[in-house]
């Protein structure tokens, strides 16, 4: 009895957790890619995303010997993955009621992580400017936040604008004429704002 009992709660509560309001699309932004988002009750919903990034703008600091790492540019493929928990509408604040669609904002906190590879040269604080040396890779785990608006039409389509800065830890393998192996540093990512199209089932 007790199984069968069990049994049944878990499939009313795998139901649930399917039945609830899901979202798919793209995210353009810092890191160009897939955006999803589940809803959990009325008020919270999980936001997933996965992003690439070509020759990107990589913001790292570093004290390496004899070089200090304000920027890296990156010549080769970066990615990142995110995941944030986000309340719908907090504080009770809520934007005026809409004939058609809905207007929500939000805000979150979560994690992200990334790294790329083919580094080719980094910006440096001393008088020399810019080194051009050979980095074979980089990477980063950060605590995230978000803070957003979207716009749910009345047929099947969400749009959202949202910033989700990052701070985090950087770990860099580095070659040249000093260092050569891996080196700690700090990645932020505090100034992208991107917009999100999904498709809502």
């Amino acid at each position: 009895m007790r199984k069968v009992l069990l049994i049944a709660v878990l499939a009313v509560a795998s139901v649930m957790v399917y039945a609830q309001p899901r979202a798919i699309g793209g995210r353009l932004g810092a890191f160009n890619g897939v955006s999803y988002e589940h809803a959990i009750g009325e008020h919270n919903m999980i936001e997933v995303e996965l992003g690439l990034s070509i020759d990107g703008y990589m913001n790292i600091f570093g004290k390496l010997k004899n070089v200090s790492i304000n920027h890296l540019n990156s010549g080769g493929l970066n990615i990142q993955a995110a995941c944030t928990y986000d309340w719908i509408d907090p504080f009770g604040a809520t934007f005026p009621t809409m004939p058609k669609g809905e207007w929500h904002w939000y805000m979150g906190v979560g994690g992200a992580a990334g790294g790329g590879w083919r580094v080719t040269n980094w910006t440096v604080t001393q008088s020399t400017g810019v080194l051009t040396n050979y980095q074979r890779g980089w990477g980063f785990i950060a605590p995230a936040g978000r803070v957003g608006v979207e716009y749910d039409f009345w047929f099947p389509l969400q749009l959202s604008l949202d910033w989700r800065p990052t701070v985090g830890l950087a770990m860099m393998d580095i070659e040249d004429q000093y260092n050569d192996g891996i080196h700690a540093g700090v990645y932020w990512e505090v100034t992208s704002v991107s917009l999100g199209v999904r498709y809502k089932f």
